[in-house]
């Protein structure tokens, strides 16, 4: 019995559950994960090309590529739970469908634990390259070592699918619309080659 529940989790949980809201969740999940890639795509034209020799840009971009693919596992098992719910149900037994169930427990929560990289190779080019704002840094330095203190302390390997996105949307809209050096960097150079042609 889980401590503090009542209760243990057993296939009978999941009678309550509406494939069509396991759908949505799904495509809720390919958008994020088209979105994350197009992100990684325009990080790469940007500033991987600003800044070829950065450790700290690879990073990013690695580490959101990583994430990305995991997510795509992660999302595709709800995916795949609400198919074998709905259209395709009675194709697996109760005991098959419950490895699903519990695979999309944490799955799509997991998945973002490579983005913990990203954000500390964003406070390396803050830090040690000074490539990008020195407050930007540091706000990715607390989440990324702020999440990996938060797993080591408490055992949750589900904490940076809480942390990571809202630290990726923060760290989205400040590279749109702030000063990042990088960024102008790049944009300048973008106005200037525009102009020369």
């Amino acid at each position: 019995m889980a401590e503090g529940r009542g209760y243990t989790v057993t296939p009978a949980d999941m009678a309550g559950l509406d494939p069509f809201l396991g759908r949505v969740g799904y495509f809720a999940g390919l958008a994020a994960i088209i979105a994350l890639l197009i992100f990684v795509a325009s990080w790469r034209r940007h500033i991987d090309a600003m800044v070829p020799r950065s450790t700290g840009a690879r990073l990013v971009s690695g580490g959101l590529i990583a994430a990305a693919g995991a997510l795509t596992l992660g999302y595709g098992w709800r995916g795949a739970l609400a198919n074998y719910l709905g259209p395709e149900s009675g194709m697996y037994g109760e005991d098959g469908l419950f490895v699903y169930y519990m695979l999309t427990d944490f799955g799509a929560y997991i998945s973002w634990t490579a983005a913990i990289a990203a954000a500390l190779g964003v406070a390396w080019m803050a830090f040690f390259e000074r490539k990008v704002s020195r407050v930007l840094g540091g706000f990715s330095a607390l989440f990324g070592v702020g999440t990996l203190g938060a797993i080591l302390v408490t055992g949750v390997p589900g904490l940076p699918g809480v942390c990571m996105p809202f630290w990726l949307t923060v760290t989205g809209v400040w590279l749109a619309v702030g000063r990042s050096r990088a960024v102008t960097a790049s944009s300048r150079s973008s106005a200037a080659a525009a102009m020369a042609q």
